[in-house]
């Protein structure tokens, strides 16, 4: 890992972990995530997550290598349906990754789970297996926009999971999806409303998109909002968080003073992330180059490959020239940007890769202009895309 590379980075960034469990009870059609229906009922049996929990045990200790030493400020538990699992499963899988990392004191362990009852009766015993913040799936509470969704709970199950959430972890966070079919601004105001009574100290509000190979890119939903009346929800959304005290610090992001999300925040900021699990992505900065690595997607090809030592089914080197676009894809999310300082640290380039590109973003509006932090204006905020498409070619 010492070889040449092309890059002369200072200083490494802040390590996170990503552990990917990959099955739900039924596969959402919006979702292209590397999720798989588990068909034998509503709890993993025994010896799957079993066979699970070794094969990532062996990929992490096959990946150690590589962060030797390396503090670990943050860990997500993603999937899939993380709950499928038992909180003594959890429990295990913690204590796994505590015997072969220093995790930072303090560190976040955020996992996601649904809110069905089955998941929900787990939460206090996911909070004592080690889990410091939960992420709650919710989309909507209104059932025929859930039906819609293809989403296996209740409006009324997802208020009851809320309500657990509350009592047995001291920060969680909500998902709620907008522009979803048919959806009035009224309808959105009413699931907002109902989120926001719960005083979660942070929300994700995402645009329902389409995206390709999902049962939604095959057969699209009909009466979908149109781009004014998605900009008008979004508008409510930042209205309706901002009077409950909830800042907006990233594109879909709002927290509470204190409750920003550490795992995400280090993805924005273009830190480090080691990803083990089925189709677990990495990106892991050395003195001189910069790692991307995939872990094989199908559940049970990982766990026959991970027992191997070959978890990783493919890695490449991030080129030079992708770096400022890379960087900007992420750090352009922030609300508050980040200093110019950091794009120097974190891709090895010198201010001289992304001039031609802020220049001409300053010039349309999209950036601020103090040469001291890459952050993007309000305008910029709003055409997102077309302020990071800039630096693509820079």
């Amino acid at each position: 890992m010492m070889r040449p590379g092309t890059l002369t980075l200072s200083a490494l960034p802040p390590l996170s972990l990503y552990v990917h469990l990959p099955w739900c009870i039924r596969k959402c059609p919006y979702c292209d995530f590397n999720s798989h229906e588990y068909r034998d009922g509503r709890e993993l049996d025994v010896d799957t997550a079993r066979a699970y929990l070794a094969a990532l045990r062996a990929d992490l200790e096959a990946a150690l290598p590589l962060i030797w030493g390396r503090p670990v400020v943050s860990v997500f538990i993603g999937g899939g349906t993380p709950s499928l699992f038992a909180p003594e499963q959890i429990a295990e899988l913690i204590s796994d990754l505590r015997a072969r990392l220093p995790l930072e004191a303090g560190c976040e362990i955020t996992m996601e789970a649904n809110p069905g009852t089955f998941e929900k009766d787990r939460f206090a015993g996911f909070a004592q297996a080690g889990v410091t913040r939960l992420s709650i799936g919710v989309q909507s509470f209104d059932d025929r926009k859930l039906q819609a969704l293809g989403r296996v709970h209740s409006g009324t199950q997802a208020r009851a999971a809320i309500a657990e959430a509350a009592r047995s972890f001291a920060t969680f966070n909500i998902d709620l999806m907008y522009a979803l079919p048919e959806q009035t601004l009224a309808e959105l105001d009413e699931d907002l409303g109902t989120a926001l009574a719960f005083d979660p100290p942070h929300l994700s509000v995402y645009h329902l998109t389409i995206e390709p190979n999902t049962r939604f890119a095959n057969a699209p939903p009909e009466h979908l909002p149109d781009p004014d009346l998605a900009s008008d929800m979004l508008d409510l959304i930042t209205a309706r968080t901002g009077a409950k005290g909830m800042q907006r610090y990233e594109v879909s992001a709002y927290a509470r003073a204190g409750h920003r999300c550490t795992h995400n925040t280090n993805y924005w900021q273009f830190g480090d992330y080691l990803g083990i699990g089925a189709g677990a992505h990495t990106k892991l900065s050395f003195a001189h180059r910069l790692l991307r690595q995939v872990r094989w997607r199908d559940p049970a090809t990982f766990m026959q490959k991970a027992a191997e030592g070959q978890a990783v089914s493919n890695e490449h080197e991030v080129a030079r020239s992708e770096l400022p676009f890379e960087f900007m894809l992420n750090a352009l999310r922030l609300r508050e940007g980040v200093p110019m300082q950091s794009f120097l640290e974190r891709t090895g380039l010198p201010p001289s890769a992304i001039a031609k590109a802020m220049e001409q973003g300053r010039a349309k509006g999209l950036l601020d202009p103090d040469p001291a932090v890459i952050r993007a204006t309000p305008r910029g905020f709003d055409f997102l895309s077309d302020l990071q498409a800039l630096f693509l070619s820079s």
